[in-house]
């Protein structure tokens, strides 16, 4: 091959990597206007001005730091939630049962925090932290070793993981684990506020978000510089090529699943030690399925989550200056959140079409 034929194929190697990234970049933006559009027809039925309404978004997202805080609070879980659904997909798999990972994540540390109730907070919490994030990892695991071995879809098996999850934790709620003193809302003992998880320092925001942030992060090496992450996306290229190229595909397909299962656990952990103190029926509020939006909207870039787990927690924290200021329902930001997931799920066909000119070859 002559010098000018290898600088040729360089550069077009360069052009298409470009058009990747401008479609990873454009397409998922696009998507978020179409959405704007559509829920601004949907604000205009009701009789509300859609500019308004997205100014006061604003205001009740980003333009104070109160309201900043209040998006970071529900950051926080969506980080973590996201990765559930993110880190497998790098293999191909697609997994929804993120609320159940996290429901059963926040029940165990809740009961495990009595077992340690002799050791000094930090220990307390670390324990809750590994045992939340092994029952998350088992609970997601479980879906991926189905798949593997069975053959069952991970997306239904994990759905229906997150029911069983919801009727474990009712059943362990009001029941082994409840409170006598928790009347009308069941729940277990309070893990004590001097094993609460505490803010970061100058804010009112716990150190649930840097777990996310620093967990995040981590993964991002993980799948990008090593080669777990090299082999997990060439399993979910040609899981047939990995196989004949020796890869071990059972081992990597449950250990991702676990991985991402951890995360989850670890976002129920956080909501039982920095925000309830206990585990009850308000660790199902739905930042495992918001994290789904989010693992799609990132494109299951572990580094990307964090600033799209923010524009959804500013989304949510939004609804109740609309439900004050313009009388729309609080669940209004949810009709918002699902249109936006549709137009992202539509726009996947948009991939591929060679429709940025650097993305062609030369």
């Amino acid at each position: 091959m002559s010098g000018r034929q290898r600088l040729a194929g360089y550069i077009g190697a360069a052009r298409q990597s470009a058009g990747a990234i401008g479609e990873s970049a454009i397409v998922p933006v696009l998507a978020l206007l179409a959405s704007a559009v559509l829920f601004g027809i949907f604000l205009i039925a009701n009789g509300v001005d859609p500019f308004e309404a997205y100014e006061l978004m604003f205001l009740g997202s980003f333009e104070s730091w109160f309201s900043l805080q209040n998006t970071l609070l529900r950051a926080a879980p969506l980080i973590l939630t996201a990765l559930c659904t993110a880190l497998p997909a790098r293999l191909g798999l697609v997994i929804i049962g993120n609320e159940g990972a996290l429901v059963v994540g926040g029940v165990a540390a809740a009961a495990a925090a009595p077992l340690a109730s002799n050791f000094p907070p930090l220990l307390m919490l670390l324990l809750m932290a590994v045992v939340a994030m092994a029952m998350g990892g088992l609970w997601i695991a479980a879906a991926g070793a189905l798949r593997q071995y069975r053959g069952v879809n991970e997306t239904i098996s994990s759905l229906l993981l997150f029911y069983i999850a919801v009727a474990l934790m009712n059943h362990l709620v009001e029941g082994p684990l409840r409170d006598p003193a928790s009347l009308n809302k069941p729940s277990t003992p309070h893990i004590g506020d001097a094993n609460m998880i505490g803010t970061i320092p100058g804010t009112d925001v716990h150190w649930g978000l840097a777990f996310g942030v620093v967990f995040a992060l981590a993964t991002w090496v993980l799948m990008q510089r090593t080669t777990f992450g090299f082999a997990a996306s060439m399993i979910g290229g040609n899981v047939r090529a990995a196989r004949i190229a020796g890869l071990n595909v059972g081992r990597i397909v449950i250990a991702t699943c676990f991985l991402g299962g951890a995360a989850a656990g670890l976002a129920g952990m956080v909501e039982v030690a920095a925000v309830h103190g206990n585990a009850n029926a308000s660790l199902a509020t739905g930042y495992g399925f918001t994290g789904i939006l989010v693992a799609f909207l990132a494109r299951h870039n572990p580094l990307a989550i964090i600033p799209v787990a923010m524009l959804l927690g500013g989304i949510g924290a939004s609804g109740g200056l609309l439900q004050r200021r313009l009388d729309l329902p609080d669940a209004s930001v949810l009709v918002l959140q699902g249109i936006i997931f549709v137009t992202i799920l539509a726009s996947e066909t948009l991939y591929g079409r060679r429709l940025f000119p650097a993305a062609r070859s030369a």
